[in-house]
């Protein structure tokens, strides 16, 4: 019984990610530490710090009590090859209750130009593949019964292509970006039967940006923002203010419209490592079936060919 109580709750969680899909809602996975994890919504993201390879991995748990609820995980590497150009690597994973699995593949090419004296514009590339697989063995839908809704009689495993652009500006004290990482629309779910059942990947537009404030020798004020668009749903905006101490210890608030308030930490544990925990708070109606959203994520850059001992990365990027 206790089984199939799981199936019934997953099988909700499930149904209603299929209703956002015929919704064209928003499908792209959500993070709230998005400024640590740009290179996976933007692929013109640039470090410019040559000969330094950078690496990060973040993990979020959403909705925590909500059986089947998503479970996000993404991996980016890249670095630059010589002053105009960058390479990266990134993979996301998005796993619904063990039902409903996504993974993301792409490469990254960013070509950086000089725009000023301080400042340098990057144009970027994103190309890979998106993994798509829906396994319904043993769902149920309502307790005692197998389901008899058509649209889940067969399993589903896919691969699209997908293509990503994006642009980058940025100084050593803000930068501004827009991106469209997913451009190609995709079907993940068909009709059958005369059941709609639809699942079309809609264009997600994103814009960022954040702005360091030294506000003395130790203290520096990061306020930052992110905002997605996609057609048929209402603009999410995010909003976080961060305030980094001694280039070690950052902690700040973010607040997602309408949606979750988060806090965020993260230290510097080494030159080379940085760690962070961030915890959303739902606002809507939702959160009154979920204890929060938890994300962390770690970041660790290597100096290919020990150049640069004791370096520190500008505090603009988030």
């Amino acid at each position: 019984m206790k089984n199939l109580n799981i199936y019934n709750k997953i099988a909700v969680v499930v149904c209603l990610m299929v209703i956002s899909f015929q919704g064209n809602a928003q499908q792209d996975v959500q993070f709230t530490q998005y400024m640590y994890n740009m290179s996976v919504i933007n692929p013109a993201y640039a470090t410019a710090n040559e000969d330094i390879l950078n690496i990060g991995g973040l993990y979020r748990t959403q909705w925590v009590g909500v059986e089947g609820a998503p479970k996000t995980g993404s991996f980016f590497v890249h670095s630059p090859v010589n002053e105009k150009i960058e390479l990266g690597l990134s993979f996301t994973n998005d796993n619904v209750g063990d039902i409903v699995k996504e993974n993301n593949i792409y490469a990254d090419f960013a070509y950086v130009l000089p725009v000023g004296l301080e400042s340098k514009l990057s144009l970027g590339l994103k190309a890979g593949v998106t993994l798509f697989e829906a396994n319904f063995n043993g769902f149920v839908l309502e307790s005692g019964n197998q389901s008899t809704d058509t649209a889940f009689n067969e399993n589903i495993n896919k691969a699209f292509p997908n293509l990503g652009i994006g642009a980058f500006f940025f100084t050593d004290k803000y930068y501004l970006g827009i991106s469209a990482p997913n451009m190609l629309t995709t079907k993940h779910l068909e009709n059958e039967n005369g059941i709609q059942s639809t699942g079309v990947q809609s264009i997600h537009y994103f814009f960022t940006g954040g702005y360091v404030f030294n506000i003395n020798q130790d203290i520096k004020f990061k306020p930052s923002f992110m905002a997605k668009a996609v057609n048929g749903a209402p603009l999410a905006l995010d909003l976080n203010a961060n305030v980094l101490f001694n280039e070690k210890l950052e902690a700040g608030l973010g607040y997602r419209l309408d949606d979750a308030v988060s806090a965020i930490v993260n230290f510097k544990i080494a030159p080379q490592l940085r760690i962070g925990y961030a915890y959303d708070y739902t606002t809507t109606n939702l959160g009154d079936y979920n204890s929060g959203s938890h994300e962390i994520f770690a970041l660790f850059d290597i100096d290919l060919f020990g150049l640069k001992g004791g370096y520190d990365r500008s505090p603009r990027f988030f």
